[in-house]
C-alpha cells in the first residue's frame, strides 16, 4: 500500500534543494514553492506510484531512493526506460496527453514529494525562474531519452554498460555522493533491459570490465577502478 503523509520537511530547508531547485531562487520564490508541495509519498519496494493509462496529477520528487519507468508492450513483453534517483523528478511523461505513458516502480523502499502539477503551473505563471526551471528539467528528459536511442543504436556492449555507469557516477557526484563507489539498486536483467543487451552479455561485460582493472564488483556493489579507461572504451 502505498502511504502518503503531511509535509514537514519542505524545498527551504530540504538538506537536497541544491539538487531539485536551481540556486538562485530567492528565499520567497523558495516559500512560494513551499506552499504547492502538500505531502509526502512513501512507497514500498515494487510498488507503482502510477500505471500507464492512470490520470496525470502530480509530478513527484525523489526525496530518498529509486525508481524505474516501464514501458509494456502489446505482446506482454516491459521496456524499461529510465532509471530515477534522489533529487530527480517523475511524471512528467504524462503532461502532453494527461495521462501516464507508463509505470514508474520503486525499485527500494522510497519517498516522494507530491507536487500537484495543476498548482505548479499557476506557480510557473507568477515567477518565471521557476518555469524556466521546470522547461530545463523537461529538456534533460527530452536528452535522456535520446540517449537512450543511441545507446541501442550502433554501439558495441562495451561502450554500453561504460556509459550506463559513468552516467550514474556523475548523477552521484551532482548529489554530494561518492563517484566512484556505489551500489546499483536495479538487477542486471534490468539494466540488460534498458541497454538493449541480453543478461549473459551484461553479465560477460561486467566480467570483462573486472579482469581488466576497470572496476570491481560485490555482489550490487560498484567501485570504479580506472575511470579514465572507462571513458577511454566509448568511441567519439
Amino acid at each position: 500500500m502505498v502511504r502518503s503523509t503531511p509535509l514537514q520537511s519542505r524545498c527551504s530547508n530540504c538538506a537536497l534543494r541544491h539538487v531539485c531547485l536551481p540556486l538562485d531562487l530567492s528565499k520567497e520564490e523558495v516559500e512560494k514553492l513551499d506552499s504547492v508541495i502538500y505531502f509526502r509519498r512513501l512507497v514500498k519496494r515494487g510498488q507503482a506510484i502510477y500505471r500507464a493509462g492512470s490520470a496525470f496529477e502530480s509530478i513527484y520528487a525523489v526525496r530518498f531512493g529509486s525508481f524505474k519507468t516501464v514501458i509494456l508492450h502489446n505482446d506482454g513483453r516491459e521496456q524499461v526506460t529510465g532509471f530515477q534517483m534522489t533529487g530527480e523528478l517523475l511524471g512528467l511523461d504524462g503532461i502532453s496527453a494527461e495521462k501516464h505513458t507508463c509505470d514508474a516502480i520503486a525499485l527500494e523502499d522510497s519517498e516522494l514529494c507530491v507536487i500537484p502539477f495543476q498548482h505548479l503551473e499557476a506557480l510557473c505563471r507568477e515567477r518565471e525562474q521557476i518555469q524556466r526551471h521546470v522547461h530545463k528539467i523537461m529538456s534533460t528528459e527530452i536528452v535522456r531519452e535520446s540517449g537512450l536511442m543511441l545507446l541501442l543504436g550502433n554501439m558495441r556492449a562495451e561502450e554500453r554498460l561504460a556509459i550506463f555507469l559513468l552516467n550514474l557516477s556523475q548523477r552521484f557526484k551532482v548529489r554530494g555522493y561518492s563517484s566512484l563507489e556505489f551500489q546499483l539498486r536495479m538487477t542486471r536483467e534490468e539494466i540488460g533491459n534498458y541497454l538493449g543487451m541480453k543478461l549473459e552479455t551484461v553479465s560477460r561485460t561486467f566480467s570483462k570490465f573486472q579482469n581488466d582493472g576497470l572496476i570491481s564488483t560485490n555482489l550490487k556493489q560498484i567501485r570504479i577502478l580506472d575511470i579514465h579507461r572507462l571513458q577511454s572504451l566509448i568511441r567519439r
